[in-house]
This record gives C-alpha cells, sequence and structure tokens, in this order.
C-alpha cells in the first residue's frame, strides 16, 4: 500500500485542527483530547487507505507487453502495453524495466481508463548498441477508488530482446527500391541506359535517336526504340572496417554502427538490382568472409553473419584485406571500403591498398566523416581556445581532402559523407554507377 497525496493532506488537515483546537482552549486535559482526537483521526484515515488499496485486489488491471522481436539500433523503437480494466475505472501508472543504457520517450506511463475497456500504452526506445538485452517485470500502480492509497505490484515480463542493425531502414529501402524498379519510374530511370537489351517501345519525344531499332521499325512501319538496363549479375564486394578509427561515436552510434548499417542497405540495393553481393570485416586480418551471392535470402544471412560483430582498438591491415579478397574473388568487381582517413602519411596502407585494384577491379573508397568537426572548423570564434581548435579541425579536413585527391588521381571512387548520413548518400552513388553502366 502507497499512500497518496489525498491521505497526506487529510493527516496534515487534521494536525492543523488539533494545533487550533490547542491553542484556542489552553489546558492540559484539552490537550490530552486533541492528541488523542488526533491519533484517532490518524488512524482512521490510514486505515481507510489500507482497505481502499486493498479493494484494489478484486478489480486491478491486466497488463502485458507485446513480445519484442528485433529492434534496431540508432532509431526510436515502439514498445506496446496492452492494458485491460475490470469492472470499474481505473487510474494506473506504469513503469517498464528496460535496460538503464537505452533512452526512453518516457520513464512511466500514466492512464485513467473506464470500466471494461482496454488501451495500448505506448512509450520508444532508443538503443545505442547491438546485442542482447535483458529487460525486466513491469510496475504497476493502480489508485483506490477512493483515491487514498495506491497498490503495487508487478507483472512478470522478463524477456531477452535482440538489437539489431538498422532494420527499419532497410525495410524503407526497401520500398523506395521497389517503387525505382516499377512503372514509370523504372522506364524513365533505365531508358537508354546501360548495355542489356530490355524491351522495344515506340518512339517518344525526347527520346534518343540513336536507339532507334531501324529493323523493327521496318517490320512493324512506325518508329521502335530500345530500352537498355544495366547488366545484370555483377559483382559488389564490401570491405568493412572494424579497427580503431571504427570505434569513435558520432551522433550517440559508432562508426562501425554507422558502417554496418550502410553495408547491409548497399547489399539491398546490389540485390535488388540482381548483383552479386559479399562481404568481408576485417581489422588486423579478415575476420569474416561472406562469399558473393544472389537473392533476398541472402540479405538475412547477411544479417545474422554481421550483427554480432563489434569494433576492436587494433589497427587495420587494408592490404593484408585487399589481398585476401582479392584471392577469393578473382572476377571484377565493384570493392567498397568503409572506413575514416586523416591524412595521406596515417592513410598511406590504405592508398596503396586501394591503388592494387585497378585496374582488375572498380575500388571505391567510402569514408564516416565526423560532423562535429565539420561544425568546430565553420563556428565563429571568440576566444583564443576557440581559435585553435577551429584551426585544428580545418586542418583536420583539409588533409582529409589531400588524401582524397590522391585517392581519385589513382582511379579510386571516393564518398565522403557525415557518418550519420552515409547510408542515403552510398545508396544513391551505387545506383548512379549502375544506371551509368561504370563497372
Amino acid at each position: 500500500m502507497i499512500p497518496s497525496w489525498r491521505v497526506y493532506g487529510l493527516l496534515l488537515l487534521g494536525m492543523a485542527i488539533a494545533t487550533v483546537f490547542a491553542v484556542v482552549l489552553p489546558g492540559e486535559v484539552q490537550l490530552r483530547i486533541a492528541v488523542l482526537a488526533l491519533l484517532l483521526f490518524d488512524a482512521v484515515v490510514l486505515g481507510l487507505a489500507f482497505w481502499d488499496a486493498r479493494q484494489v485486489r478484486s478489480h486491478q488491471v491486466k497488463i502485458e507487453r507485446q513480445p519484442l522481436h528485433r529492434l534496431s539500433i540508432g532509431r526510436d523503437n515502439p514498445v506496446v502495453l496492452a492494458v485491460q480494466t475490470g469492472d470499474q475505472p481505473a487510474r494506473i501508472q506504469v513503469r517498464d524495466a528496460y535496460p538503464v543504457a537505452f533512452n526512453v520517450s518516457a520513464s512511466s506511463l500514466q492512464a485513467t481508463l473506464l470500466a471494461n475497456s482496454s488501451q495500448e500504452l505506448t512509450y520508444t526506445i532508443h538503443p545505442t548498441q547491438r546485442g542482447q538485452f535483458q529487460w525486466g517485470d513491469l510496475q504497476v500502480r493502480q489508485l483506490g477508488a477512493w483515491g487514498l492509497a495506491w497498490r503495487d505490484w508487478q507483472v512478470p515480463q522478463t524477456q531477452t530482446v535482440d538489437i539489431y542493425p538498422d532494420l527499419l531502414g532497410l525495410r524503407s529501402l526497401s520500398i523506395r527500391l521497389t517503387l525505382q524498379s516499377t512503372g514509370a519510374i523504372r522506364q524513365a530511370r533505365r531508358l537508354g541506359m546501360g548495355t542489356e537489351f530490355a524491351e522495344l517501345r515506340e518512339y517518344g519525344l525526347g527520346d534518343d535517336p540513336r536507339l532507334i531499332d531501324w529493323k523493327a521499325t521496318a517490320r512493324r512501319s512506325r518508329p521502335l526504340v530500345r530500352v537498355l538496363e544495366p547488366e545484370q549479375e555483377q559483382t559488389l564486394i564490401v570491405l568493412l572496417d572494424r579497427g580503431r578509427l571504427m570505434t569513435a561515436r558520432v551522433h550517440g552510434l559508432t562508426r562501425f554502427d554507422w558502417g554496418l548499417n550502410a553495408t547491409l542497405s548497399l547489399a539491398l540495393a546490389g540485390l535488388n538490382r540482381g548483383d552479386r553481393v559479399g562481404v568481408g570485416v576485417f581489422d588486423r586480418q579478415l575476420h569474416t568472409w561472406i562469399p558473393p551471392e544472389r537473392g533476398q535470402h541472402h540479405l538475412t544471412k547477411l544479417i545474422e553473419r554481421l550483427t554480432p560483430m563489434q569494433p576492436e582498438l587494433l589497427e587495420p591491415d587494408y592490404l593484408g584485406a585487399v589481398t585476401r579478397m582479392v584471392n577469393q574473388q578473382t572476377r571484377r568487381a565493384l570493392v567498397v571500403v568503409i572506413t575514416d582517413v586523416i591524412d595521406t602519411t596515417a592513410s598511406a596502407e590504405l592508398l596503396a591498398a586501394l591503388a592494387r585494384l585497378k585496374p582488375r577491379y572498380l575500388p571505391f573508397c567510402v569514408t564516416l566523416r565526423d560532423p562535429q568537426v565539420d561544425q568546430q572548423a565553420h563556428q565563429l570564434t571568440e576566444d583564443v581556445t576557440s581559435a585553435y581548435s577551429r584551426a585544428v579541425a580545418l586542418d583536420l579536413l583539409a588533409q582529409r581532402q589531400v588524401a582524397f585527391a590522391e585517392l581519385r588521381q589513382k582511379g579510386v571512387l571516393v564518398l565522403d559523407a557525415p557518418a550519420n548520413q552515409i547510408t542515403e548518400q552510398l545508396v544513391d552513388r551505387y545506383l548512379q554507377l549502375k544506371a551509368r553502366n561504370q563497372l
């Protein structure tokens, strides 16, 4: 039994009345009467509060947490609590035993429900780590009918929940890719691009005359154009760095988590476009190698294999990873290396490894920039300390640009974007490469 504010108010009211009585009617006898009356009043109030809380048991609400399956890191995931009342209205407070390391939209939930009704209480949780985490029991409080006390009890709801990469983002990307591959969008994007013949259609205003199929035009007595699409069944290889630089946190997640989200999104885009997709994760050695395959079932395999991976405070061996990949993948492929760059000196091995891939492969270096460095570099300074910080940030950005310029001179494609924006930009860049048939 937990007394409500109404009980405390009644106890203070009784104390005030007893004090006034003792002041107005001074004397030892009157004081004793006031004290006895106060004790009796307090006992009655507490007894009623205890009885009020006890009566809740006969019509307490039924509550359960809807099963949690796979939650997405870096996203606001909804957690739903289903509440069912009995034959009386109910006012409740609920606290869920979620992992304390995560941010939630509300630490406790409150609701007032009608009799014989049901309601869903929802809060969101924002995971910042992958892995398995424990949800505990529900702590429930229900106010008695007289409003004097709360009855407090626990509902067993212990559950182990898996935190995965950004599955919500993958679902949204899948819908977007499907829309782009059908109807008018597909025709607009693929007409005249690529090398594989898709179909014939009538010549329209704005079509390239070079795409007219003159033999088909002569047979049907009307101008027809060839619709070409990018070559299918190409190979996409993603090498994901999990070394020292990938342990830094950007907007609450490690660079590796942002890179893993980008890897899975790129794999989804590649599989959707008919490519064979393979993934390798490396630091001092190539720890994980998933050979290229095609088909949507391959995405499930990638998610299950890559989800347990965590970054390590180790220097990456770019040459070793590229060498292992070359031995595994002999066909020409688009090789995407997701990592970070400091300057030409610190990243000399990365530059050498990517240059080694030319001309047999198409190397693509993707780096995850910290947006705080950009902010610091473009922020106005008011004192010596902030001016020094800005100078360091500007120097870091300049050194990165020198390294990128050297990569481009060696024929390496480069994408440098804030870590929290890398996924969308990488997928868009890949779709552009496919549309232009650069591979």
